[in-house]
């Protein structure tokens, strides 16, 4: 869902830089300096996650991982997916310079909706706050929740993602109208794909290393 240079219209490229650069000030100021690290490595799984496309009839697409991001890093997923956007467009030519901050908007937008949507869920789940007094049921319940969480975010990330780079498409021009329809539609595939990887992913990591579902919270206290 990268957009190109020369298609959009200044304006548009003047409001998603502008919403690009307060997201990335926002995320940079709820950062922690210890986390950065961790923030670095999901910017990673950002970047490669675009190398491992999909086929789909005559054309493919690739996992974005935005909702997961979003659920870990909160506010902070703005500058981790700009940076693994910049890297994208000096390697890989993936949309421009231009539209850095557009496309920026559209991945990182969804991450923080769905952070605001479901981290309350997945702190819950994490914690292994349960009502249900047999230890075995209630680590069955959360794991589900945790997965539900992670599923319904993986794919409301990416439906977002497709509206958000089909809607700045037709802010530019009804002729681009084809083109948006056929961006969210080609994604249905990957939406379904996001969720069963990033609730998986989730209840994997509360498995192995817990902590790491926190950062998302740790980052809100400092709003």
């Amino acid at each position: 869902m990268h957009i190109a240079e020369g298609v959009l219209t200044t304006q548009v490229l003047a409001g998603g830089g502008g919403i690009a650069a307060i997201g990335t000030a926002i995320g940079l100021k709820k950062l922690d300096y210890e986390r950065v690290p961790r923030v670095a490595i999901l910017s990673s799984a950002f970047f490669v996650a675009s190398l491992i496309h999909i086929p789909v009839g005559p054309s493919s697409t690739h996992l974005i991982l935005n909702g997961l991001l979003g659920l870990i890093l909160g506010w902070a997923a703005f500058p981790a997916i700009l940076v693994a956007l910049i890297l994208q467009v000096v390697l890989f030519q993936f949309g421009g310079f231009t539209t850095l901050g557009v496309n920026t908007v559209n991945m990182a937008l969804p991450a923080v909706i769905v952070w605001m949507l479901f981290n309350s869920a997945v702190q819950k789940a994490t914690n292994g706050q349960s009502n249900d007094q047999n230890e075995c049921s209630g680590r069955r319940k959360n794991n589900s929740m945790l997965f539900l969480s992670g599923f319904s975010a993986g794919f409301i990330a990416v439906l977002l993602s497709g509206i958000f780079t089909s809607t700045t498409l037709l802010l530019s021009g009804s002729e681009f109208l084809n083109a948006a329809k056929l961006i969210v539609i080609s994604h249905i595939p990957v939406m379904i794909i996001e969720g069963i990887v990033t609730g998986s992913i989730l209840v994997f990591l509360k498995k192995v290393k817990p902590e790491v579902l926190q950062v998302g919270y740790a980052l809100v206290q400092k709003m």
